[in-house]
């Protein structure tokens, strides 16, 4: 899906539910329009003595309700768009899960893959120390993301705190236990997603015993998923990678896909099982399917061919405003991304508390606070679905909106 059209899927989204809550004109302009969009040069010696110049993003949507927060993005598909689209998902995931954030997301386009860790390091520090202005663990948090992990955050850590003269663990989230990570925080995201399909299972009366669930991307979300459902008696029948992945009728042995994975190995190339493309997994029978992978992947195109009962979008903005349409008449519950990955923020901001007191938690009291939280949620978007007979993402965005609007109104226009 090319990343403009992400943002305008995203901004359709929002009006429909801005004119759900009777919106006026000026205000749905508001709410779609960014605090600070900031496009920054990022010049970087590589390790053959060339100077590459980088280009980096971070966009803020909206600090209404607390500092802004959100991830750091490092593929070769980052734009200034597909940045903001995540920026505005940011601030509604936030406000649904009653958050005292706004959103924000930033990036690079770059392959981090065919980079060296020292030019890895060197690209962080100079983008860091271009962005330092606008960034603060009070101002705006920043966060791993797609193709950025626990050390990048250490790096943007040390140079932020360098530049200020004391330590400050509170400007990213997602970083190294030692340096004021959180226990929990590496499997939230999809905990998240698990708590919430535990719940849509109750309201559906699905049984999870031996429940078929199959789950595209098996990185940290898609693997947390699995491991957990199956913990509660479901049957992993599929799951898929980049390049493809295995399906097996009456349950893939996980075990033997993670210690594949973890050994270097490819998901598609594991011998469980009849291996399988992405394009096929949307068309398996199966009681939850987990797109977990990258936006953009259930279309007009296959949303037809999916026989899911429940849908949890594990990954951002999985399915277009089409896809929607499609699969809410052929009645496939739709578990929203600002609802069902909120985990991962959740815990970030338990990391951020945390690193605020100095004072951290233990990992049971963390599953414990994000279960609850995530239940609670998921138990409210579906109360102001059935009374605004809309769909549970309709009305996720419903709640987030009419927070940031609530909130834009107390506080009123300065000056």
């Amino acid at each position: 899906m090319p990343t403009s059209q992400s943002l305008t899927h995203a901004m359709t989204q929002i009006e429909t539910a801005a004119l759900r809550l009777g919106l006026d004109a000026g205000n749905r302009r508001r709410i779609l329009a960014c605090d600070r969009s900031l496009i920054v040069s990022v010049p970087t010696a590589m390790d053959d003595g060339r100077l590459h110049v980088f280009t980096g993003y971070r966009v803020q949507h909206n600090n209404t309700l607390g500092p802004t927060k959100g991830g750091v993005r490092y593929h070769p598909d980052v734009t200034l768009e597909e940045v903001t689209a995540l920026a505005m998902l940011m601030t509604w995931k936030c406000a649904l899960m009653s958050l005292p954030y706004g959103g924000a997301k930033g990036g690079i386009p770059c392959d981090p893959r065919a980079m060296s860790r020292g030019e890895l390091e060197r690209m962080t520090r100079r983008y860091t120390s271009e962005i330092f202005l606008i960034i603060g663990p009070d101002v705006d948090i920043l966060a791993p993301d797609l193709g950025t992990d626990e050390q990048v955050m250490a790096w943007i850590m040390d140079t932020y705190s360098m530049q200020r003269g004391v330590t400050v663990p509170g400007i990213v989230t997602g970083k190294p236990l030692l340096l004021g990570g959180s226990l929990g925080r590496r499997e939230a995201t999809g905990r998240g997603v698990y708590y919430v399909s535990v719940e849509a299972a109750k309201l559906l009366g699905l049984s999870l015993e031996g429940a078929r669930v199959a789950i595209q991307g098996f990185g940290n979300v898609g693997r947390t998923v699995a491991q957990q459902l199956k913990q509660e008696g479901c049957r992993i029948v599929a799951v898929t990678g980049s390049r493809g992945g295995r399906y097996q009728s009456d349950g893939l042995d996980l075990d033997r896909l993670l210690a594949t994975v973890n050994e270097g190995g490819r998901l598609e190339e594991c011998p469980v099982g009849d291996r399988i493309t992405n394009a096929e997994l949307f068309g398996l029978p199966c009681d939850i399917l987990v797109p977990a992978a990258v936006g953009g992947q259930i279309t007009a195109a296959n949303a037809d061919r999916i026989r899911a009962r429940i849908l949890a979008e594990g990954a951002n903005a999985p399915t277009t405003p089409e896809a929607d349409a499609i699969l809410r008449e052929r009645g496939v519950l739709v578990i929203p991304d600002i609802l069902a990955n909120a985990g991962g923020v959740t815990a970030s901001y338990f990391e951020w508390v945390q690193d605020l007191q100095f004072y951290f938690w233990t990992e049971r009291e963390i599953n414990l606070r994000l279960r609850e939280i995530m239940s609670q949620a998921f138990r409210r978007v579906h109360a102001m679905a059935e009374e605004q007979k809309t769909d549970l993402r309709t009305a996720a965005l419903m709640i987030a909106v009419k927070r940031v609007t609530d909130g834009q109104r107390l506080r009123g226009l300065y000056p």
